[in-house]
């Protein structure tokens, strides 16, 4: 007999389905996309411990102490504010609503917003690449200290080792001791002619050979990473659980010792002390829009990618305001428990915060802090907790920046990757180990400078910027505006809207604008970059964005019709049929 044709499609169950479930009572209906068999995180919590590790990261514990004292220290926390509040947060939310909506990751989601950008997706899953080839290295990094604070007295304490040279000098507490233009402290030289040996590099053009035990460290931290995301959010939901609630009992436990250290008063006022003079400099915006924006992580796909896992009435709103006020505390914090210690720095060494203050990124981490450590009572366990800290920090952080790209590609390739993911993650895992092994070298800091600055720098702001304009302005924000209500119930507000659709892309092209014309000279330890190395950085940041361009032209090209006809139909969300079939949803206000 042959099928009757159904009379309504929308009442009718999908080929090879079920019916979809009947409205609930008590509030109008609509068609929402409905992934069939998609994971789901097994409790809430799992999601926001997720969102909250991925955004809390390394960087909340140095940079922003770092930038908040270089800008104006106080008077920093009014432009922070100001850019979290109409800048961060809003595209925060937005990924968060666009990824539980969408159900899918940052590259076929594309097809279901405005289809001429999907390019984007491609350029975040390679920047997305990029960072875990150093990112990665420096938790290996991390773990090398974790192991070697295994010791009665820490290696980085005094210069009595073989990797110690004459210029070593321990002048910790001693007033007798004279510090020179040549003097190096022994952490210093525990970092650089141990842990890297830098010393057997001539810089970028001669890295030498691989650091071996740093290949033993790096193999360990992808080994965890790999079997934390194989299964998914299952397994990966789980880990967060001390990944990410760890780094916040060890922060308590080093701000109350870093509060009870001679001259830890010094370093908190020298944090806080406020410059309101700074405010005048289109300088101290831009820094705190740019630290805002990377810590935050809107842009990197990892937001989409985890929300995609969300129930479909999940309060992503809810989330998005706590999550974001999480990190952004967490930041706050962090600066207290760094400048404690470089108070007590500045009070043992009998000099200013400022000359204690004045290196960041990983010479604060790997050099500054350390030395402090060694120099404490009960200095191991401080070393062994403050490594750990940093190991987890890192972890969170690498399983979010992976995710991205797992489900990004698994998405958009189905047909093939469909009840692959342990053997698609193991192949991921590989090109990341492989791709890392350059940063394993004696050289090997000067690489992770490199793609540090390059790798993921203006053009991930110039993702988000194109994300932002492709669907408030493409996909339109009535439209975007009308899938949050059909999640949550609730149109978002005046404020949400008008960020979305002209302030937050007005910060966005600010700061790259100021970015690319303010490129100061890369340097490292005593090493100047070359020019031609610059030249590399620039072509690593162009070869992930080019794919935006790239895929716009392929797009238009082969799209059938005319010129008119083909940009029409380039910018109009498609209807496919791989896309998901419609399940109906209630308008019922979320709790």
């Amino acid at each position: 007999m042959a099928e009757q044709p159904c009379p309504l499609p929308a009442s009718c169950p999908p080929q090879g389905g079920t019916a979809p479930r009947p409205a609930p009572t008590g509030g109008p209906t609509l068609l929402a996309p409905r992934s069939h068999a998609r994971d789901k995180w097994s409790k809430k919590l799992d999601f926001l411990l997720s969102v909250v590790g991925f955004a809390v990261d390394l960087g909340n514990v140095w940079r922003f102490p770092y930038v908040c004292y270089q800008n104006g220290g106080g008077a920093f926390l009014i432009p922070y504010t100001l850019m979290a509040v109409f800048g961060g947060v809003p595209l925060f939310y937005m990924e968060l609503a666009l990824g539980q909506f969408h159900r899918t990751g940052a590259i076929p989601i594309w097809r279901r917003v405005c289809p001429i950008f999907k390019g984007t997706g491609f350029a975040i899953c390679i920047i997305g690449l990029y960072v875990s080839f150093y990112y990665n290295t420096i938790i290996a990094w991390a773990l090398y200290y974790f192991y070697s604070s295994f010791s009665g007295t820490l290696p980085w304490a005094s210069c009595d080792n073989p990797w110690n040279t004459p210029n070593c000098t321990n002048y910790f507490g001693k007033s007798n001791v004279t510090w020179t233009n040549f003097s190096r402290s022994p952490a210093e030289e525990f970092y650089t002619r141990k842990v890297l040996e830098i010393q057997k590099s001539g810089g970028l053009y001669d890295v030498g050979g691989i650091r071996w035990q740093l290949l033993l460290c790096l193999f360990l931290i992808f080994t965890i990473v790999y079997f934390s995301l194989w299964k998914g959010v299952k397994t990966s939901g789980k880990v967060v659980w001390v990944t990410a609630t760890l780094p916040y009992v060890v922060l308590f436990i080093l701000l109350v010792r870093g509060a009870t250290l001679p001259g830890a008063w010094r370093g908190v006022l020298f944090y806080l002390r406020p410059d309101w003079g700074k405010l005048l400099s289109t300088a101290v915006w831009v820094d705190a829009a740019a630290q805002i924006f990377f810590s935050l992580g809107p842009g990197f796909g990892v937001l989409l990618a985890l929300a995609s896992y969300n129930h479909f009435h999940n309060n992503c709103y809810r989330d998005a305001l706590v999550t974001s006020a999480v990190n952004c505390l967490t930041s706050f914090l962090s600066g207290f428990v760094i400048f404690t210690v470089l108070g007590y720095m500045a009070e043992m060494r009998d000099v200013e915060v400022e000359d204690v203050a004045r290196d960041k990124g990983p010479s604060l981490l790997f050099i500054t802090y350390p030395e402090a450590i060694a120099n404490m009572v009960g200095s191991t366990f401080f070393a062994i907790i403050f490594f750990l800290m940093m190991i987890t920090l890192g972890l969170d952080s690498t399983f979010g920046g992976l995710e991205a790209v797992i489900t990004a590609v698994m998405d958009e390739y189905p047909q093939v990757l469909a009840g692959r993911r342990e053997l698609f993650v193991l192949g991921l895992i590989t090109v990341c180990f492989l791709g890392s092994l350059s940063t394993l070298t004696y050289g090997g800091a000067y690489v992770v400078k490199l793609l540090e600055e390059f790798g993921a720098g203006c053009s991930i702001l110039a993702v988000v910027l194109l994300e932002t304009i492709a669907v408030s302005w493409f996909y339109g924000i009535q439209r975007f505006s009308h899938d949050v209500k059909a999640m949550l119930g609730f149109t978002p507000g005046m404020f949400w809207k008008v960020c979305w659709v002209a302030i937050s892309p007005a910060l966005l092209a600010f700061i790259v604008i100021s970015s690319l014309l303010d490129q100061p000279p890369l340097t490292l330890f005593d090493y100047q970059y070359p020019e031609w190395s610059i030249s590399v950085g620039y072509l690593i940041g162009a070869s992930s964005f080019i794919c935006i361009p790239f895929y716009m032209v392929y797009k238009l090209v082969w799209t059938p019709g005319s010129l008119k006809q083909r940009l029409a139909v380039c910018i109009r969300p498609e209807k496919t049929a791989q896309e998901p079939q419609a399940e109906v949803v209630s308008l019922s206000p979320v709790p």
